[in-house]
């Protein structure tokens, strides 16, 4: 190299595309690469490759000279999905051996789609990823205090872990009750298991405490947050170590780091398998949120339309700490605190067919042709019509200019899916038949992005639309239609969103402990007294934040801390999640501080009229927020030209615009597009990653950022 490059790389395999975000030496490119889901390490370095050429860079190089490489995948919900993980051994408390398999009520629905849970008859549970017979229960009880009732029965524990091990059970789950007050046998456990089998004679056979996977109560959520860990881990194992090989052999000799749903990231060896569902989103969401901020936006959905699925994040007020606290895996309610994000089976490679069961409805999705074989107009094999076969035919994609110009496409493949599958069976021409796929993929979407906004309470047109992915600026103009948002904002890296989400985000560990207090006894509204109680809770919380981020080589001062508290009235059974003002108790009044803080929160949720103080304050569970802070990358800004864009005009083609049909329409050049430039629709602007429609009557408008402002028009204009 003639200089030494300063480097950072963040890359987000999806089910289609793996994208890349890279900044060197204060440039910004991106790369773009199909998923290779036999072996995604290969994706993973073409993203790589694809934005090193734009840099004129070696690959190597590149990697040689990064400070950080962060990575964000959906590989451990993939593994969950087809059952692929490892055989697990599941030990816990005698007498809570079907805790699983009997599950809660609501695991009959869990997971489910609204469609699929009204027909709840023709449901099931979710097919067990540990069989029954692989889970035993061990002699030993610990109450909910924490006290040791029952010592723990080494004989029979030992005669427990050779049956598993004789069953085939490559790993274990300890999950023994009351565990997170006191792991002191779920730590004997693990002793005893390296004891009778060390990896001489079993070879790697990880032990899954419970106790450090998941510190609240809830012996069902805990127990599958807990399985799903070890369950997951060796797959993980294989695809980062895969990955990580190919990075040491190029030069790369920091850690990998992963990126977490809780909104930041994390080195390899401080990640388990369930902080990585949904990394994508999170990342998305946190990109959206940074950029609000710089925009000056506080109301923001970000509506990211990949190869494979639509996910949908809200910011409202400016705030992306909007938290699933029960979030569901697959089919399982897990302890894991997740940003809240809305995914639906509605991308570029979502399949379109005819139900002859329902009246020959079109049905788009959720099942995706992926990128092998892809849509029919990849011509490598897939012969089902997809959205993006229907953009094609449609003309809102070039066929010699897709993904750069470096997968040309085949309108006669695409035509032939379409024909066959639905316009035959429908006895409509393959055009309309390729609108209605559209009309169909855009309705489901923005009505999605609808009932998200409004079931919160919010009007969806104090939104602005940032429109991400692949395939978010091709049809952001039919789904903010259906929504009801008029702005759409679309970025130069809009097509690699996720990737530039984990760019800004910082390193971040979540904490959590249950512990219940009164804060307010009920009745007398009494303040709670043991204010050494609450303040250890948070010391030793702390303590946990600072020996990890030590491991990761910060030291305390470079930290940040932030409490949660998960508070409810006296007799509820739901908990409001409140950012607590204060981290230790001194008096009285700070107990009427917290109170306060909880007070408004809850107001702001469920309305004045809800709240019942008479019935007492408590805290349910201690949640701490530990933050070392990154350099965030500064946005370019360029001098405005005139508006007028012609110099990026390449030509003109028919395009389909509902409700008037092909309409002729401009075609411009991305690149050439100069800030202040502003262009009219009917057009399309083509850019390396994505294609950006521009209906009749609306504008896109490049701003000094490169960014384009898309107007559409009002429904009652």
């Amino acid at each position: 190299m003639t200089k030494k490059l300063n480097t950072t790389i963040d890359v987000d395999i999806g089910g289609t595309f793996t994208d890349c975000f890279v900044r060197s030496n204060g440039t910004i490119v991106t790369g773009k690469a199909e998923t290779t889901s036999h072996d995604l390490s290969i994706g993973f370095l073409n993203s790589i490759i694809s934005a090193s050429s734009d840099l004129n860079v070696d690959s190597n190089d590149l990697i040689a000279s990064a400070t950080a490489i962060r990575y964000s995948t959906t590989f451990a919900l993939n593994k969950l999905i087809s059952r692929s993980g490892s055989k697990l051994g599941v030990l816990v408390t005698n007498g809570l051996e079907d805790i699983v398999p009997v599950g809660r009520g609501s695991q009959w629905t869990d997971g489910m789609t609204v469609h699929e849970q009204r027909n709840v008859s023709r449901s099931d549970k979710p097919e067990p990823i540990v069989p029954q017979d692989m889970i035993v229960g061990v002699r030993e009880r610990i109450n909910f205090k924490g006290e040791i009732l029952r010592p723990l029965d080494e004989t029979d524990l030992r005669d427990k872990v050779r049956y598993l091990v004789e069953q085939g059970a490559r790993g274990f789950a300890v999950c023994l009750a009351w565990s997170h007050r006191n792991p002191t046998h779920e730590q004997k456990v693990r002793e005893i298991i390296s004891d009778e089998y060390p990896d001489a004679y079993l070879g790697s056979a990880p032990v899954f405490l419970s106790s450090e996977i998941s510190r609240k109560k809830g012996e069902y959520e805990r127990t599958i947050t807990t399985m799903l860990s070890a369950y997951l881990h060796q797959s993980m194992i294989d695809e980062l170590y895969g990955i990580g090989d190919e990075l040491r052999q190029r030069g790369y000799v920091k850690p990998l780091q992963m990126i977490h749903n809780t909104g930041g990231t994390a080195e390899i060896f401080r990640t388990s398998a369930i902080d990585t569902f949904k990394g994508g989103p999170a990342s998305a969401l946190v990109g959206g949120s940074y950029l609000g901020g710089i925009y000056g936006y506080e109301n923001v959905i970000a509506a990211d339309m990949g190869g494979t699925s639509f996910d949908l994040s809200l910011i409202a007020g400016g705030a992306s700490r909007t938290y699933n606290l029960e979030p569901i895996v697959d089919r399982w309610r897990v302890h894991s605190t997740m940003l809240k994000s809305q995914s639906i089976g509605a991308g570029g490679g979502s399949i379109a067919r005819v139900r002859a069961d329902l009246d020959n409805k079109i049905e788009v999705g959720p099942e995706s042709a992926g990128s092998n074989p892809g849509p029919a107009c990849y011509n490598q094999g897939g012969r089902n019509p997809t959205v993006t076969d229907a953009d094609v035919i449609l003309g809102y994609i070039d066929p010699s200019g897709f993904h750069g110009g470096e997968k040309p496409l085949s309108v006669r493949h695409a035509e032939r899916a379409v024909q066959r599958q639905v316009a035959d069976p429908l006895g409509i021409g393959v055009v309309e038949a390729a609108s209605l796929i559209r009309s169909i993929t855009d309705a489901e979407m923005g009505s999605t992005i609808y009932k998200e906004t409004a079931l919160r309470g919010y009007d969806p047109q104090n939104f602005v639309l940032f429109a991400i992915g692949g395939a978010g600026p091709t049809h952001a103009e039919g789904f903010a239609k259906h929504a009801g948002v008029n702005t759409v904002i679309v970025f130069p890296y809009s097509s690699v969103f996720s990737a530039f989400g984990s760019s800004v985000m910082d390193t971040k560990h979540i904490y959590e402990q249950s512990l219940h207090i009164p804060l307010l006894q009920p009745g007398t509204l009494d303040p709670y007294q043991n204010f050494d109680e609450f303040n250890q809770t948070v010391l030793d919380l702390q303590e946990l934040a600072i020996h990890d981020f030590k491991g990761e080589g910060y030291g305390e001062a470079q930290l940040s801390f932030e409490l949660y508290l998960d508070m409810k009235y006296g007799g509820q059974l739901d908990v409001t999640r409140v950012t607590s003002p204060l981290t230790e108790l001194t008096s009285d009044q700070d107990i009427s501080t917290i109170a306060s803080a909880f007070e408004k929160e809850y107001n702001e949720v469920y309305s004045p009229i809800s709240t019942t103080p008479q019935n007492g304050v408590e805290i349910d569970n201690f949640v701490l927020q530990a933050t070392a802070p990154r350099d965030k990358p500064l946005l370019s800004e360029y001098p405005l030209s005139g508006p007028d864009p012609q110099s990026a005009e390449t030509g003109s083609r028919p395009v389909y615009w509902l409700p008037d049909g092909f309409q002729s329409s401009i075609i411009y050049d991305w690149a050439k597009l100069l800030p202040g430039n502003v262009v009219n629709g009917p057009a399309i602007i083509e850019a390396p990653f994505t294609t950006i429609a521009v209906p009749p009557n609306s504008t896109y408008a490049v701003d000094n950022k490169l960014t384009g402002i898309l107007s559409l028009p009002s429904k009652s204009s």
